[in-house]
């Protein structure tokens, strides 16, 4: 038979469930943070690595690099160039990581994003 929680362990259960909410809400915006960087980064480079992505981000972002990878390229939003260049990561023991670019819907997007900017700036 399972020894029934205290109420101190039950309210010590319930604040780290909701710290653990707290990160994951943090974590879905610091994703949300890195994929707009490399939507942006993608705009001023024909192709990228993460290699690249790594060295502008802060290193928070870094954790998150793969994940906005990912999910950039399941939304169409960047492709895979069929090319890849040795990592500069030391955890990574300079394996082949990809070389990406945007997409076309990828570029629609940034041009679209970088219409409304300029249209947001006051006419100087």
């Amino acid at each position: 038979m399972a020894r029934r929680l205290t109420v101190a362990e039950q309210l010590a259960a319930e604040e780290k469930d909701f710290l653990l909410a707290r990160i994951a809400d943090q974590s879905d915006w610091s994703q949300f943070l890195v994929m707009q960087a490399v939507l942006a980064f993608g705009q001023e480079h024909d192709t990228f690595s993460c290699n690249q992505l790594r060295d502008v981000l802060p290193e928070l972002g870094h954790g998150f690099l793969g994940a906005a990878i990912n999910a950039l390229r399941q939304g169409g939003i960047i492709q895979h160039t069929g090319q890849y260049v040795p990592s500069t990561s030391p955890a990574t023991h300079g394996h082949p990581i990809a070389l990406w670019r945007l997409s076309v819907k990828g570029l629609l997007i940034a041009e679209q994003r970088r219409t409304r900017a300029q249209q947001a700036r006051p006419a100087a």
